[in-house]
């Protein structure tokens, strides 16, 4: 994991912390940070990047406390990469608008690559990359999930050329799979109807 100020917009600053061998970079900015530090307990000068480590440690140390809940509480715009030591765990998240840019993309050995800067995860992948879908997070072994809908399986729909290579691809809520899962007692939002994520073009992947 790796950061640069080189080009930081100054509307999604960018930011890492190292906290109980839990490594988070942070691009954007959170609109309810008082709110949230009040939350869990942090200190006034608590960042967004601690606040998202608290976050996540929550959610690890509460098993099964459910992510999408963890991300909901997240106001702003923003991108994260979250990656825990201890227990090998990923963990990416992007806001419902798709406010900042936010990259990723498989290399030639199958690792994954994410980031900020198109061009960086141009030359790790090649053709093998495209935008994260906003409203979405990604844990490693629980794969892509829409935190609004966490029901149900987010699909990758790719549009083809006339000669078979893939040109773009959206992601959407599958609206006829719904994961099993254990419903929590008085969270409505398991039995909401599922709606389409919002979409993002992914040109030349």
């Amino acid at each position: 994991m790796a950061l640069s100020h080189h080009d930081e917009s100054p509307l999604h600053p960018r930011s890492i912390v190292v906290l109980d061998d839990i490594f988070c970079i942070f691009v954007g900015t959170l609109e309810n940070t008082a709110e949230l530090r009040h939350y869990y307990g942090l200190p006034r000068q608590a960042t967004e990047a601690m606040i998202v480590v608290e976050a996540y440690k929550v959610l690890r140390d509460r098993a099964p406390y459910p992510p999408d809940q963890v991300v909901k509480e997240l106001h702003g715009k923003f991108a994260f990469i979250i990656f825990d030591v201890k227990t090998h765990t990923l963990f990416l998240a992007r806001d419902r608008e798709g406010s900042v840019e936010f990259q990723w993309g498989v290399a030639n050995d199958g690792s994954l690559v994410c980031g900020d800067d198109p061009k960086i995860i141009r030359e790790g992948c090649g053709n093998s990359c495209a935008p994260f879908p906003p409203g979405c997070i990604f844990i490693n072994g629980s794969g892509l999930a829409s935190f609004d809908h966490p029901l149900n399986k987010v699909k990758a729909i790719m549009q083809e050329e006339d000669g078979g290579n893939i040109k773009s691809v959206y992601f959407q809520v599958d609206l006829f799979t719904r994961i099993p899962s254990i419903h929590r007692s008085g969270s409505a939002a398991n039995w909401a109807d599922p709606v389409e994520v919002k979409g993002e073009q992914m040109s030349d992947i």
